[in-house]
């Protein structure tokens, strides 16, 4: 029979196997300026009822983002995704697999994974692709140190990798994480007043152990002169790429331009932003990098029976091999969410990617059309391709029109103030295959409006 000990007993039994003789000791080392006093302001014990109720007055207070008018994007897309991907990703098959390991993972879901690897191949032009990492920052961040595993031994800047300047901070809070760790130095790459890359300052980056720019960049510009970087900075410097996957339904691939490493944020293919996840990044390479990629692969091959066959291979993560020999620390992956992005593309197909991709162009260059006819904002990058984003200036800050778009039932953008604190009144603006016409006139209606009113209160 257990010994039925008091709570007391229990607690002091607890303490006493740790060291300590009281809850005091055990909580120490936390400030008590940031220690809680008193009872946790919780209610008395609820019925199932009541639970629910209180459950459905909270989330009744949230907005579905497909109830409001959006141009909010920055990194992430509102495109349409087909019915049939939520349809197939709930058959059991797959989402009870979650992340398998072998040797219980079934060949259809392996089969499954090595097709994702297969699409995002072709997609971005590359010899090579994993199966997915977290999202596109930590898919940053994983090339980051690959490309100095790949070239830090001949680099004559060793550690040293550069980015580009605009690319936002929570994505370089990400790379600073990742590489700070490990010594690795993150310089800039400055750009061009109009917003693309100034290719004479890859000078700097000679030598050093890789760049890493996106295309299209963070202001949503189209930048040509990604197509020189290569020839400028050698193959003894890691050219990376992060990229909207959906825009290369129209965009050159990467890889047909030089990129060694291919990344980006898989969300924009199959999955909904859901507030802000869940997401999966898209990691490709060169074979010149294939066994210092981060993560793990489905390989193609023949059984004893001399059947086809696929299995895990090269999985060079903290799991499968020695921690010390191990290319990153991916302890797990989104493979739920990446057979989703799979899924999308192949109900898609080739065809089917090109039509997306060019309706989200068709939508920004309306959008770029109607905005540029208000003569009381600007668009600074005018002259400039875009895919499905560009910027507005504004007569005011980017916060207060917002805020009075908000009132108007828009969420009207991103205030690129939080990346850039001197551009309080730049404001990004996104559209997708699911913006209307009427949308975007709506858009040009409220913001006429609006930053004449500014302009008329500045004058008064």
């Amino acid at each position: 029979m257990v010994d039925q000990l008091p709570n007391l007993g229990r607690e002091s039994e607890m303490l006493a196997a740790m060291g300590f003789s009281s809850m005091d000791d055990l909580f120490a080392d936390i400030p008590e300026a940031v220690r809680m006093n008193g009872e946790l302001p919780l209610r008395g014990p609820q019925s199932e009822e009541e639970i629910i109720a209180d459950a459905r007055h909270i989330l009744g207070a949230n907005v579905a983002l497909g109830d409001r008018v959006s141009f909010l994007g920055a990194g992430l897309n509102r495109n349409y995704i087909p019915a049939s991907v939520f349809q197939l990703i709930t058959r059991g098959e797959f989402l009870t697999s979650y992340t398998p390991y072998q040797p219980e993972v079934s060949q259809g879901m392996l089969q499954a994974m090595w097709e994702f690897q297969t699409l995002i191949s072709e997609l971005v032009g590359l010899e090579v692709a994993n199966l997915s990492v977290y999202d596109g920052s930590t898919s940053a961040a994983e090339a980051i140190t690959c490309a100095v595993r790949v070239h830090n031994r001949k680099a004559t800047q060793k550690d040293t990798v550069y980015i580009s300047e605009l690319i936002p901070p929570a994505r370089v809070s990400v790379i600073q994480n990742y590489t700070q760790g490990g010594g690795i130095t993150i310089k800039t790459l400055r750009h061009n007043s109009d917003g693309t890359l100034n290719l004479e300052s890859l000078s700097e980056a000679s030598g050093s152990c890789g760049i890493y720019v996106e295309q299209p960049n963070p202001l949503g510009i189209l930048d040509g002169g990604l197509t020189r970087v290569k020839e400028i900075i050698g193959e003894q410097t890691a050219f990376i790429v992060g990229v909207a996957p959906v825009s290369l339904g129209l965009v050159e691939a990467p890889g047909n331009y030089g990129a060694d490493i291919v990344v980006g944020e898989g969300q924009a293919l199959g999955s909904p932003i859901t507030y802000g996840g869940p997401l999966y990044g898209i990691f490709a390479c060169t074979k010149a990098y294939l066994r210092q990629m981060p993560g793990r692969i489905v390989g193609r091959s023949i059984d004893v029976d001399g059947k086809e066959a696929f299995c895990l291979t090269l999985s060079t993560r903290e799991q499968h091999i020695r921690r010390h020999r191990a290319t990153s620390n991916i302890c797990t992956n989104e493979t739920l969410i990446a057979l989703m992005g799979a899924m999308h593309m192949a109900l898609l197909g080739p065809e089917g990617l090109a039509k997306l991709s060019r309706r989200n162009m068709a939508a920004c260059q309306l959008a770029k059309q109607k905005l540029s006819e208000i003569t009381t904002i600007s668009l600074p990058h005018a002259m400039n391709c875009h895919y499905n984003e560009f910027v507005i200036e504004l007569p005011g800050s980017a916060a207060d029109c917002i805020e009075y778009l908000d009132t108007q039932g828009l969420i009207g953008g991103y205030d690129l103030s939080n990346w850039y604190n001197q551009r309080t009144n730049w404001l990004l603006v996104s559209f997708s295959d699911q913006t209307q016409a009427a949308e975007i006139e709506l858009l040009t209606a409220h913001l006429a409006v609006w930053s004449t009113n500014m302009i008329q209160g500045v004058n008064a």
